[in-house]
């Protein structure tokens, strides 16, 4: 079933008179919200008390939860010790998403640097290969390891680049970020036949079920020709992509997926408009019967 909550916390936790991430799932609770992903962008700062409390809490409420690995990870570098320092990220992150009681950890692979794509690729790669390796000697064999898709054009995460990715190991399961695609490709969202192409090259290119059960990013998102500028909210009405084809093709398809909302500040309320419009969409199949 899908769930739809947003990345991190939004301006409006603190506006409401939350102070701590420990209220987060009372918080969320109040928007309708069923997913919600823990941000480690700058790094895995939680302990294993705190994090065991606030899946509790999550639980309690109905509240599945990701969490997005530190930023930086640079699984394509030639450097092989930051390669090497990028799976100490990700158990980091297994352990404290463990305690939370989430299973999906999406993270980034960094950039091309001065080598190739292909290069870039390969040294990406083996550092999967090799994080792999480190999850199930360390006991967290059960997680699902989420590429993203990226926004800017010099970055190594092109929807080809996330699936030959995964095509390692069944366990990986692509983070569609449909904002960054949008960005790195000049706007080429523009409706359900868009949607529809990036669903079924995942299941023409995965041939299983992942394509049913992506991890998912969503915002409009501000571009040059080097791709993504800045994220932006549902108010803005110049840029895109549109969440409304996308639901609709989720909808129409009986996918599963996690869609996390990214919005600039408004990330919880714009959850909530994505949320709301599913349900209107499963009320009229419903009354369709």
């Amino acid at each position: 079933m899908i769930k739809i909550g947003p990345a991190g916390l939004a301006d409006s936790f603190k506006t409401m008179g939350y102070k701590s991430s420990l209220q987060a799932a009372d918080y969320l609770s109040k928007f309708g919200l069923d997913c919600f992903e823990y941000q480690c962008g700058r790094g895995v700062r939680v302990t294993d008390e705190t994090a065991a409390q606030i899946g509790a809490s999550l639980a309690q409420k109905g509240i599945a939860v990701s969490l997005h690995a530190p930023y930086f990870i640079s699984m394509s570098s030639t450097d092989e010790e930051k390669r090497l320092n990028s799976v100490r990220y990700i158990l980091e992150s297994a352990k404290a998403l463990k305690a939370m009681g989430g299973r999906e950890i999406v993270f980034h692979r960094g950039s091309c640097g001065k080598i190739s794509r292909d290069e870039a690729l390969k040294k990406a790669c083996d550092t999967m290969e090799k994080m792999i390796e480190a999850m199930d000697e360390n006991g967290f064999a059960d997680m699902v390891m989420c590429p993203e898709t990226m926004g800017k054009i010099n970055q190594l995460g092109s929807l080809d680049e996330v699936l030959t990715l995964c095509k390692l190991d069944k366990r990986l399961v692509p983070c569609i970020d449909f904002g960054h695609l949008n960005a790195r490709s000049g706007g080429r969202i523009k409706g359900k036949d868009d949607y529809l192409f990036i669903i079924d090259k995942i299941q023409r290119e995965l041939g299983d079920n992942r394509y049913t059960r992506f991890h998912s990013h969503f915002s409009k998102i501000e571009y040059t020709k080097g791709g993504e500028k800045r994220h932006l909210t549902f108010s803005d009405d110049v840029w895109g992509p549109d969440f409304e084809p996308l639901l609709d093709v989720v909808y129409e398809n009986n996918l599963s997926p996690y869609i996390i909302c990214e919005s600039a500040g408004t990330q919880t309320e714009d959850a909530r408009a994505m949320k709301k419009y599913y349900e209107k969409l499963s009320a009229k199949g419903s009354l369709s019967l």
